[in-house]
């Protein structure tokens, strides 16, 4: 996905990545869905939002529908965007948790807003939100045609 220039790995987001780990954003909103466009990314970053620490199984039995294998890519691609962290603990059984970042904890926050929009679109009926969200928080105005 991303292709190599001189120390430089440049995706097709545009989004460019120095050695130092430097990002440098040609287009802010391309940048943007680069790193939220994945089908399970913001799913997991409300999850482990939501959560402060969480594990892979915990991950897994609260998003029921991705598999092993999706959930560890993206898991490492949300890692290599520096959005999450990984932490390993020496114990048997092997135990490894998963947090937010500075970055991921920002972009946890900023899934509100796009929550509630989608709640408020016409139309749009809320019943029960896997996200955990609470559904009063994404109630929709009704007769928004008359206010």
């Amino acid at each position: 996905m991303h292709k190599e220039t001189k120390g430089k790995s440049i995706g097709y987001s545009g989004l460019e990545k120095s050695k130092k780990q430097q990002l440098v954003l040609f287009c802010p909103l391309q940048g943007a869905i680069d790193v939220i466009s994945r089908k399970w990314a913001l799913l997991i970053i409300n999850e482990i939002g939501n959560h402060k620490r969480i594990r892979f199984s915990e991950l897994r039995s609260e998003l029921k529908e991705i598999t092993a294998k999706s959930l560890s890519n993206t898991l490492d691609d949300l890692r290599s965007n520096d959005l999450i962290t990984k932490e390993s603990f020496k114990e048997i059984p092997p135990r490894v948790e998963y947090g937010l970042t500075h970055d991921g904890q920002g972009l946890h926050k900023a899934i509100m807003p796009l929550l509630q929009w989608a709640a408020s679109r016409e139309g749009a009926v809320v019943t029960e939100c896997s996200c955990k969200h609470k559904p009063e928080i994404l109630r929709i105005k009704k007769n928004r045609k008359n206010n």
